[in-house]
């Protein structure tokens, strides 16, 4: 088997293994153990959830795309209920959504 041949082959191995995890991490896509966000872009996130909100107490910052979004920050409100603001990349309001998976647990 010449050079060039045991080159491809391994190649195209990386490949095939590189796309099954692609694979893996699309079909797992929208599960409840989503990576929390740290450092100064989520402690703005933060900041400004808390002011759409009037206050509150935020639980969890990460990344978001839903509705055109970049952050999503869940803040349980002084009421008790729990939203998920998300915010643009200008840490601007786009929507602030009943949180019901975490009502649907307490249930």
């Amino acid at each position: 088997m010449s050079k060039r041949t045991k080159l491809i082959g391994g190649g195209a191995a990386v490949l095939v293994v590189a796309a099954t995890g692609a694979g893996f991490a699309i079909a797992g896509g929208e599960d409840d153990s989503a990576e929390q966000v740290r450092g100064a872009g989520a402690d703005r996130a933060t900041e400004a959830a808390l002011e759409i909100t009037d206050g509150g107490t935020a639980n969890s910052v990460e990344l978001d795309s839903e509705n055109g979004a970049t952050w999503e920050v869940e803040v349980t409100k002084d009421d008790g209920e729990t939203v998920d603001v998300r915010l643009d990349e200008n840490y601007d309001d786009v929507i602030v959504e009943s949180d019901t998976e975490a009502e649907d647990e307490s249930e």
